[in-house]
């Protein structure tokens, strides 16, 4: 079976832009769009998703840093508290069953956009 390619830029395009539009990570994008277009399984997904993300904000960071006066104290301390997170997240992963996880995610992204919308 050939590996998707053009799904695979189309899911990093569309991440990439909503990332850089909404300030988003772009997992919320990349992680669903991994898993049921280009067919990664759910710890495929998340591990890629997270392999970008360095390129990927640094891309966004290049334009906005000029433009829109980022918190530096903030993302100093987010930075540190990501850091220590994801990798503990990451030694977790594969001790939780895929369907949790992939059901974990969709509750977060769930409740994540019902808080701000309201």
């Amino acid at each position: 079976m050939d590996f998707p390619w053009i799904k695979a830029a189309i899911v990093g395009i569309v991440a990439g832009f909503l990332s850089g539009l909404l300030g988003i990570g772009g997992g919320v994008i990349k992680v669903p769009g991994l898993v049921l277009f280009v067919g990664l399984n759910q710890y495929a997904a998340a591990a890629t998703s997270v392999a970008t993300n360095v390129t990927s904000s640094a891309a966004a960071l290049s334009t906005m840093a000029g433009n829109s006066n980022p918190s530096w104290p903030t993302a100093a301390l987010v930075f540190v508290g990501a850091a220590v997170g994801a990798w503990a997240g990451a030694r977790w992963m594969h001790r939780v069953p895929e369907h949790l996880l992939a059901g974990t995610f969709a509750v977060v992204v769930g409740v994540a956009a019902i808080r701000m919308w309201f």
